[in-house]
């Protein structure tokens, strides 16, 4: 239901890390021309062929050839241009002597060694020919990619932008880490977390908030960031209970755009998901681990698919549990768990219960235990989702 922006040009710098859209063809040879590969001299490799450490072949120096100069020049019979790496190669001249190999004369310079036919020379169209694909629509824009587009004379680059969300969580009794604690009250955790989590997905935030169990407070949160969001997430207040502020502002019958239901899942039961302003909306139970849990096994994948991100699942590995546990019969539970990937084993990390986020903050996997297993025995061979 996350849907995927519509592709824009974006500049070399802003492009990295996102998904090209469209297949680049160059449109431009690399190198562009022929160019020395060395510091030294160009020459004609007939004019040098006899040249020896005892017997040097002398020839005057008629140029100087930086990188950078752009007049067109042509090497005489008997002579040499000095020529710097990256300078165009006169005409005429067929083979790069390096430095290393004269004397590194300026008026005249003596060449102590031949060198053959097309020596040190980079031939225009080598690397990229005209009319070349060379990036393909789909592929994460990586710092080489970015090289290679600019080498090509390319401002920008056609992608799919990150995902904006809104994260919001909900709860009277939160309030600011840092703040003195009143009676009753916890400090907020979710909004950071879930924060965190959706950078780690690849997506960027428009902003993170609370909201006190107040309808009109959270409804003018909405007002206010949900017209440039793509994703909404909220936590808390998808309860049965009497004060569920993200139900009553969309009506606890789901008549206002959102659908609040109980998922066969442990932890991470109620969720809702809907449409609101133009955004999708999924709104995750308030405990730390159900929220958390909640985002890896439903946003996390759905936000990187419409990225185009690759590898949008966490790897799925087999792994044998060394304890035996039981679970709930009719959810799919997940375990937090330690999995040992040289040998292949996994076990079972702290209590069950949606708000032991201690043990969750020290997993690296979760254990998948299907809905239809009551128990498993030391042994068994579970899947494991690798959160590493």
């Amino acid at each position: 239901m996350i849907r995927p922006r519509a592709p824009v040009t974006l500049t070399l710098p802003e492009a990295h890390g996102l998904v090209l859209a469209d297949d680049v063809v160059a449109q431009l040879a690399l190198p562009v021309f022929d160019n020395s590969a060395m510091d030294g001299y160009a020459v004609r490799a007939e004019d040098i062929a006899q040249a020896t450490g005892d017997h040097p072949v002398i020839l005057p120096v008629a140029e100087d050839i930086p990188a950078g100069r752009t007049d067109t020049l042509t090497l005489r019979p008997g002579t040499a241009h000095r020529i710097m790496t990256g300078a165009p190669v006169p005409a005429g001249a067929t083979t790069i002597v390096p430095v290393e190999n004269t004397d590194g004369g300026v008026e005249s310079v003596a060449i102590r060694q031949s060198s053959p036919p097309g020596k040190h020379i980079r031939l225009a169209g080598e690397d990229v020919a005209v009319g070349t694909t060379v990036l393909r629509a789909g592929q994460v824009v990586t710092p080489a990619m970015l090289g290679l587009a600019a080498a090509l004379g390319l401002a920008g680059l056609r992608v799919i932008p990150h995902q904006r969300v809104l994260v919001i969580s909900t709860g009277s009794e939160l309030v600011t880490p840092g703040t003195p604690l009143q009676p009753g009250q916890i400090y907020e955790s979710n909004s950071v977390m879930l924060a965190g989590a959706v950078r780690d997905a690849g997506a960027d935030i428009v902003a993170v908030t609370t909201a006190e169990d107040d309808v009109a407070q959270f409804s003018a949160i909405l007002d206010r960031h949900a017209a440039g969001c793509d994703v909404i997430i909220t936590s808390g207040g998808v309860s049965a209970g009497a004060y569920e502020v993200v139900k009553d502002a969309f009506g606890r019958s789901g008549d206002q755009g959102v659908e609040f239901v109980k998922v066969a899942m442990q932890p991470g039961m109620p969720q809702g998901i809907g449409r609101v302003a133009g955004a999708t909306i999924v709104t995750l139970p308030g405990n730390p681990v159900s929220a958390l849990v909640s985002f890896e096994v439903f946003l996390r994948p759905a936000l990187r698919r419409a990225m185009g991100l690759p590898d949008p699942d966490r790897p799925r590995r087999p792994a044998v549990l060394t304890e035996s546990l039981t679970s709930p019969r009719g959810k799919r539970q997940f375990r937090r768990a330690v999995l040992d990937a040289d040998t292949g084993s996994v076990v079972s990390y702290g209590p069950p219960a949606s708000h032991h986020l201690r043990w969750l903050a020290s997993a690296n996997a979760l254990l998948d235990v299907p809905e239809d297993v009551v128990e498993v025995a030391a042994g068994t061979e579970l899947r494991v989702w690798d959160l590493s």
